[in-house]
């Protein structure tokens, strides 16, 4: 198997939006490369579009694991525990990541998932 070419299919699979073809590509690569940060953040992308989001977040415990100030990691986690109405698991990802890079995306989930946890704790 040609890694580089299977690299090459999955993203044109998930640029083409197919998520779910671009994973079963990504999963032999992975396993062949698992120290691959490029492959890997691409698979978490591909599980988290696809609504795979155990899978989502165990790639991306793994890219933090590697390098703790990846914040791109740290806000695809908080934001796949948002979609699994983890929220306040995913609070502490993306507070992390609006303090280690100034984005819009990253500034609105934070508050999106505090004013979420703010109208949860007053019902």
């Amino acid at each position: 198997m040609d890694l580089l070419e299977e690299y090459r299919r999955a993203t044109f699979f998930f640029e083409s939006g197919d998520p779910l073809g671009a994973a079963r590509l990504l999963e032999p690569i992975v396993e062949a490369e698992p120290q691959n940060t490029a492959v890997r953040q691409l698979l978490a992308r591909a599980y988290f579009n696809s609504a795979q989001l155990v899978g989502a977040e165990a790639q991306l415990r793994a890219l933090i694991e590697h390098d703790p100030s990846d914040h791109y990691a740290h806000h695809v986690l908080g934001r796949t525990l948002e979609r699994a109405g983890r929220f306040r698991e995913a609070l502490p990802h993306l507070r992390l990541a609006a303090a280690m890079k100034q984005h819009t995306d990253y500034e609105e989930a934070v508050h999106r998932v505090e004013e979420w946890l703010g109208k949860s704790e007053q019902h």
